[in-house]
Parts: C-alpha cells; structure tokens; sequence
C-alpha cells in the first residue's frame, strides 16, 4: 500500500499551535500517515519535540505527494498553506486556533475529531476563486502573482494620497484620489473588503469585488462583476511618490507612477476541505457573533414563515 502523506501548517509563534502540531503529527504516525511540515517549520517543532518523525516538503516529499494539508491557526496561516501549495490540487483542512478563523473548517475543540475524519477521509472538497495578478509598467510585464482573499493597491507613504484611474472590461469608470483600491474574490469579501465596508458575497457566487479605500470622488462605491471581468487600477503620473501592491497581505512589489495592476479570475481555484455542509448564513452569524433573538423559524418554499 502507498504511503499517505498529509502536510502539517502551524502557526510557530504560538505555544498552542506548537502543541497542537506535536499532537497532529503524533496521531498521524499512530495511524500510519507519514506527517510533512514546511522547512520553515522545521527548528521550531522539532525544539518542541526533538524525536518528532516528520518529513519536509520538497525535500523528503513532493507537492503531488501529498493527499490532504492541515492547518492549525487562523486565516493567516491558512493563506501561507495556500501559497506553500499553490503549484497543486491538495485540499485545506483549516482548524482554527486563531481569531476569527473564517476560512477554518473546524474550531479547536474539534481538533480530534477533524483529524480522524482527515484520516478516514470522510470530508468533502469545495473549490475557491483565485484573483491572477499582472503588474504592467508601459507594455512590459513586471510582475506576476496570485491572489485567495484579495489583491489591493495602496499607497506607499502615509502622509501622501495615491492618484488612480479604475477600469473595469477594458473602459475607464472613474478617476480620484485615495488610500487605495481592494479588489477581492467572495472568499475575501469578509476580509480587508469586509473592513473597507464592501458586500459580503456567499462562496458559491462566482463573482469579482472592487472596493475603494477612502476615496476622494462623487462616486466610489463598491462594484461586483462577473468572473468574464477584467479590474485593472492605474497609478497616474500625478501621484505624489509611488504606490504598493499587496496580495494576500502576503505577497508585494513596489508600484511606480504609470503602472497598471490588472485583476481577472484565476483558472487554478484553491480546495478547500469541508467538514460540515451548513449554510454560509450560519458561519456568518457564528464567526461574527451575529444577534438573531427574534427569528422565528424557517421559511416555506413560498418564503412564508413556517
């Protein structure tokens, strides 16, 4: 029988997820499942648990190995395993022992329980929009990447606003001064578009979000697009220093005066492993602790109470 191969993300800097790593990879091996951990990884588990057996990724074990990546911390961390893995199809079983944690599947006290259902591989996957990010300065490409929750372009000193023209298909919308530009996938419509106070959009939605930080205009609301758009944010000459983009909060590169940021749907969508099948309404009303006193039962097919 081939052997199984699960990568294992934590958070380090937390005693918590050091512990929770241990433990995971503990229970991997009693099950017969050879645990893989990033290089970067390395020092800090093993002067937790120096006799820890575990494998490194790309050095002992290759992306197309791997059946399954678990993630113990919060949406941060989980955004690192998605770029550990990008080049692959491996699903994400996101456990959360962080914050808010809205791209985990399961919470803490649910840690045992998702790890044997990983190992019996009793879950389902659910593909997520991806954003692919192009940096042009006059016809030169100068800079490639991707992006899960968003790509934003802002500005690069505090004290300066940064001057954009926003496109949307290939026409000018609008012109004006700003802190900067967010342009998100659903999945991170209740990120940094969520704070900037664009639409949360359900996951299922195939759609695209443009969301101005501080925007200096008549109009600059937030637009929603089809996954056939093209967002592309110019930074104008008349921009008093220079702008910066960010990916995922992750991932950046300087942006000159002149440099165009064009934004259209990724073909290479992350998977992401589901644990629970309940509706994106209730991971709303649990991850933002929303009040629902008052709520008076299910609807009929008619959309008439019960």
């Amino acid at each position: 029988m081939a052997e199984r191969h699960f990568l294992v993300v934590s958070h380090t800097g937390r005693e918590e997820t050091l512990n929770a790593a241990v433990a995971v990879c503990r229970r991997l091996i009693a099950a017969g499942v050879v645990p893989v951990i990033p290089d970067a990884d390395r020092a800090d588990l093993l002067a937790h648990d120096e006799g820890l057996d575990v494998r490194i990724l790309g050095t002992d074990v290759p992306h197309t190995q791997l059946e399954l990546v678990i993630v113990l911390g919060g949406d941060g961390t989980i955004l690192r395993a998605a770029e550990l893995v990008r080049e692959s199809q491996v699903p994400l079983l996101g456990i959360n022992l962080g914050h808010v944690g809205f791209l985990a599947e399961a919470e803490r006290e649910g840690l045992e329980e998702s790890v044997r259902r990983a190992l019996d591989r009793d879950y389902e996957t659910e593909e997520r929009m991806t954003l692919s990010v192009k940096v042009k300065v006059d016809t030169e490409v100068v800079y490639e990447t991707w992006a899960l929750n968003e790509a934003t372009v802002e500005k690069a000193s505090r004290e300066r606003m940064l001057e954009v023209v926003i496109e949307v298909d290939g026409r000018p919308l609008s012109s004006f001064g700003c802190d900067g530009v967010v342009m998100s996938t659903p999945t991170g419509s209740t990120a940094y578009s969520f704070s900037a106070g664009g639409p949360i959009v359900w996951p299922s939605l195939d759609a695209m979000l443009l969301v101005p930080l501080s925007a200096h205009a008549l109009f600059a609301r937030p637009l929603v697009v089809g996954p056939d758009s093209v967002f592309a944010v110019e930074v104008l000459d008349r921009t008093q220093g220079t702008g910066v983009l960010w990916c995922d909060g992750r991932r950046t590169t300087d942006l000159p005066r002149g440099a165009r940021v064009i934004v259209r749907k990724s073909p290479n969508p992350v998977r992401v492993a589901r644990l629970h099948q309940g509706p994106f309404t209730d991971r709303l009303v649990q991850k933002f602790n929303l009040p629902v006193t008052g709520w008076r039962g299910p609807v009929d097919e008619d959309g008439g109470a019960s």
